[in-house]
């Protein structure tokens, strides 16, 4: 440039169709969040994971010595990996909005140029991949103590990842709507704990009075635990077709809605 030569001046930067480098820079923000607490984002909950393992398989297992043909503590074990999975994808993006949202910062998410849906994808794939990777140490040192049965990769991986994502979405929800931490405890004690608790975590529904089964299959959680637990001993309480359906259904549907509370800022912008 010559000493008399005039400056260019500055132009917007093109991202193209998708901002790339922001979606990547939102993920990894997300994922390093939970890896730098590690000891309590994935330690802790293989050891609460292992405790639930200890407790049911001495106060169940001589009653129910068998279910659907294995060991009660083979039965157990998938849906303990899952619901470790689904409650720690809930719990980061949920944490993640409503910190944010508390102290102020949130306008860092919502500033730079990224689209809702890329936000949206960004934060629920943070999520997913603490559940997958809390999946992972667990199924790890569950292997320990029970052995673990593999009839189906493609079950277990579908189921997985979606219902990673479902609790995911859900907690983006949940952090979007409340104010203050009261209202992520309300809805993590009246909506996530009870579906959890009722959706054949630790019984096979076949037990249940005909009434009860019937509103189990009106819970999604009990086809995500349903459809997981099949691709591990190969049986099912319901449907694995009718439950991948449901599952898609519910995660789309979810992301439909989270998109939306984005995209019109709800109460998120002033």
């Amino acid at each position: 440039m010559t000493e008399n030569a005039i400056p260019r001046p500055p132009v917007p930067r093109s991202y193209g169709a998708v901002n790339w480098l922001g979606f990547r820079t939102l993920l990894g923000k997300e994922v390093r969040r939970f890896l730098k607490v590690h000891f309590q984002t994935i330690t802790a909950p293989v050891v609460t994971t292992l405790l639930f393992l200890a407790v049911f398989s001495l106060a169940l297992g001589r009653v129910a010595a068998d279910v659907h043909g294995v060991a009660f503590s083979e039965f157990l074990a998938p849906g303990l990996i899952m619901m470790a999975m689904v409650q720690n994808a809930f719990a980061n993006t949920s944490s993640s909005l409503i910190i944010a949202k508390v102290q102020g910062n949130i306008v860092d998410m919502l500033m730079p140029p990224l689209s809702p849906i890329e936000q949206t994808v960004a934060v629920a794939l943070g999520g997913v991949a603490r559940g997958l990777l809390v999946g992972l140490v667990v199924t790890a040192a569950m292997s320990l103590f029970v052995r673990i049965h593999i009839s189906s990769l493609g079950l277990i991986a579908f189921h997985a990842v979606m219902g990673s994502l479902m609790l995911s979405l859900l907690g983006m929800i949940g952090g979007i709507w409340a104010d203050k931490f009261d209202h992520m405890a309300a809805v993590t004690n009246f909506i996530v704990t009870p579906l959890s608790f009722l959706s054949g975590t630790f019984y096979s529904i076949d037990r249940l009075p005909e009434t009860f089964q019937l509103l189990a299959k009106l819970n999604p959680f009990f086809y995500m635990i349903d459809g997981f637990r099949a691709g591990f001993i190969g049986q099912a309480d319901g449907s694995v077709a009718l439950g991948i359906v449901m599952v898609t259904l519910v995660d789309a549907g979810l992301m439909l809605l989270t998109w939306r509370m984005l995209a019109t800022g709800y109460k998120l912008k002033a």
